[in-house]
């Protein structure tokens, strides 16, 4: 591929949104659990959980449907070593990077004025 092609693909990649939300694992570990939850696959979702995060939800899979997750636009992404929080949406997402990728320990989160997230999944 040329030079002119490539720099054609990078930009439709830019205008569309893929590159951002694509380049990083944590956001894209946000997004799919969101999704799965919004689309109602509930196991999924489940599957992305930390073990304590699962833990926390009765009947993971059919509870995490009622929360009312929601798929969104990916924005913000902080990373702090092993520790990320990823705006989706309307929400806020947490994850833990663990040996085998990341996964989510709070989900479904919004800020309090002085306080912490209040958050529909949590860890």
């Amino acid at each position: 591929m040329g030079m002119r092609a490539t720099a054609v693909v990078c930009l439709l990649l830019l205008v569309t949104g893929c590159a951002s939300a694509g380049g990083d694992p944590a956001a894209r570990t946000a997004a799919r659990f969101l999704s799965a939850a919004a689309q109602g696959r509930g196991q999924q979702a489940c599957d992305l959980l930390t073990p304590r995060a699962a833990e926390s939800v009765d009947d993971c899979a059919t509870e995490i449907l009622s929360m009312g997750l929601r798929a969104g636009a990916v924005g913000d992404t902080q990373v702090y070593g092993d520790e990320a929080q990823v705006r989706v949406g309307g929400d806020t997402v947490f994850l833990h990077r663990f040996p085998g990728g990341w996964r989510v320990r709070a989900a479904g989160c919004r800020p309090r004025s002085g306080q912490p997230y209040e958050c529909e999944v949590e860890a």
